[in-house]
């Protein structure tokens, strides 16, 4: 059930307690504690509709978790991926994760620019003249406070289920507080991408756009420099080349 470019390994497996699913990681691999904080803290809203999976058990020494199996085939590579009404139940169930709490943090544009230039001094394939771009926009920023709220960081087809009908949400991995629109960059640079049904279906469901192009244009390229950067650490050369077009989109809004 993994994907195999991490050190992640994802079991389905039956128990004495039903059918469960395994995750199990290397001791530097942070996903599994980010999970397992999403689950004591923020995902119980959508567990108690059956939208996403109940925790079973954790170990964070081990970096281990069980959780409940949930019922669904993944959205992504199937017709619901372009179907407008997975889009609009995807847009409630993260406005429903989003509307939990909500503050402001006055660290977050700092981290997140600082983020970004540790990524850009890893070896990676990004040219010189759009490097020095990038670092110029970085460095100049002056980072202001943000409104943050707990966001999925990868709210995207390949991890939803669709289950007779019913959008379905897998994968905690990237757990954290961010600005809530940060969970559109995933969306905005594929499904999105000359499919304004889809956008507006999922803007539908969420009730609201919360993407100030100031703000926006800033989360964009930070997703896009830890795209390139990391698909090349991993060698998914695909991703790597999504994340490139996702930095030229991004410095286009500037």
């Amino acid at each position: 059930m993994s994907w195999n470019l991490v050190d992640t390994v994802v079991l389905d497996v039956e128990s004495e307690r039903g059918r469960c699913v395994i995750k199990a990681a290397g001791r530097a691999n942070h996903h599994i504690g980010r999970e397992i904080t999403a689950h004591h803290t923020v995902t119980e809203c959508l567990v108690r509709t059956g939208h996403a999976a109940a925790l079973v058990e954790y170990d964070r020494s081990a970096n281990l978790l069980v959780t409940r199996y949930l019922d669904g085939s993944l959205v992504m590579g199937s017709e619901a991926e372009f179907d407008c009404e997975t889009y609009r139940q995807a847009g409630v169930l993260l406005r429903r994760l989003h509307d939990q709490a909500h503050r402001v943090d006055t660290g977050w544009e700092a981290a997140a620019v600082a983020k970004s230039l540790a990524w850009l001094g890893k070896p990676n394939r990004i040219s010189e003249s759009v490097l020095a771009s990038v670092q110029e926009i970085l460095v100049l920023h002056r980072p202001q406070p943000v409104v943050v709220v707990p966001t999925h960081g990868d709210w995207q087809p390949r991890n939803w289920l669709v289950d007779q009908g019913t959008v379905k949400v897998i994968d905690f991995g990237r757990f954290d507080w961010r600005p809530a629109m940060s969970d559109f960059c995933r969306l905005a640079a594929r499904q999105w991408k000359g499919n304004a049904a889809l956008e507006h279906a999922f803007l539908a469901g969420y009730g609201s756009e919360p993407r100030d192009p100031e703000q926006w244009r800033l989360i964009a390229l930070h997703e896009a420099i830890g795209t390139a950067v990391w698909a090349y650490q991993v060698g998914d050369e695909p991703f790597e080349n999504e994340g490139h077009r996702m930095i030229a989109n991004a410095l286009d809004l500037f």
